[in-house]
């Protein structure tokens, strides 16, 4: 198959767009919310209609009370995002906001968040993901023990997490690009979105390893059908079903995004991403890298 053929092209391309999004991520650095530094959060709708996001940042930017993010909500409402407030700095925001009661509003909603919960927000975080790795390994190399050879069975859980990170990192890249271009937030949706690009996508490279495994368990003698040309028609049995299948999935996704809630339009982006990088990660990666590593022990065992 020709994905076999030219697997180091399809490499490259993937080492290329990790190689961005982490310099991306380096250069920009990501824009955390207050879920995480904690913060206010101040929620309100407007009795008429509601003045425009231009003119309320420039009255904001007066306050001086740092960054305060604006987010649409609803028809009449809006978002601000700010540091943690007093009482009399939240009513200067209130009337900031109401543009000194020229424009009626109604406070829906004033939270505050302190950093401690930030911290443990972020420690649960990193807990769950590191968590998640190690049973992905651990699953796929159980349930992959039957075909230790000629790639042992523990090599297809770390690829898989190889695979992961990538389908991880570049829609990271592409939030960072958006954080700092657009204002967009690192908060708990974000959490969220990771973790379910991590379910998504590993799902969809097992199902992939899966068709691997059943045809070298079906294969009489290896010997007569290398590992490359298993692996590449297992890929030409599998390929369009894993494509058909995220696309349904990417299609509802991008509903959501051009219909949805402003809240969730950066969630259901980066799930996009996921999902297309994830789907490309198990076709054009993750296999073409078991064929890597089974040609690097062949060389191993001749020098």
């Amino acid at each position: 198959m020709f994905i076999i053929k030219y697997k180091k092209i399809f490499i490259g391309i993937s080492v290329a767009l990790v190689a961005l999004s982490l310099l991306s991520l380096f250069v920009f650095g990501l824009n955390i919310g207050i879920d995480f530094k904690g913060g206010a959060l101040t929620e309100v709708a407007y009795k008429d209609a509601r003045p425009t996001q231009e003119d309320l940042n420039k009255s904001l930017e007066a306050l001086n009370f740092g960054s305060i993010l604006l987010q649409p909500t609803g028809e009449l409402g809006y978002i601000a995002k700010s540091r943690d407030l007093n009482d009399a700095e939240h009513t200067l925001l209130l009337e900031t906001l109401s543009n000194k009661n020229q424009n009626p509003l109604t406070e829906i909603s004033f939270n505050s968040i302190g950093p401690s919960v930030g911290r443990e927000l972020t420690r649960k975080a990193v807990v769950a993901i590191v968590l998640i790795s190690l049973a992905i390994i651990c699953f796929i190399a159980f349930a992959f023990r039957k075909v230790s050879k000629p790639v042992s069975s523990w090599k297809y859980g770390l690829i898989a997490i190889v695979s992961l990170l990538h389908d991880v990192i570049i829609p990271v890249g592409i939030f960072v690009v958006l954080s700092h271009y657009y204002g967009a937030e690192l908060d708990t949706l974000f959490v969220v979105a990771v973790l379910t690009i991590l379910g998504l996508s590993v799902s969809d490279t097992i199902v992939i390893f899966d068709r691997i495994r059943e045809n070298l368990r079906s294969e009489v003698n290896i010997a007569k059908s290398n590992f490359s040309e298993i692996v590449g028609k297992s890929l030409e049995q599998s390929f369009i079903r894993s494509i058909c299948t995220s696309l349904t999935v990417i299609l509802v996704l991008l509903a959501l995004f051009f219909f949805g809630p402003v809240s969730t339009k950066y969630f259901a982006l980066m799930l996009t991403a996921g999902m297309f990088f994830g789907t490309y990660s198990s076709i054009f990666l993750a296999s073409p890298l078991l064929v890597l590593v089974e040609e690097w022990q062949i060389k191993h065992k001749k020098s």
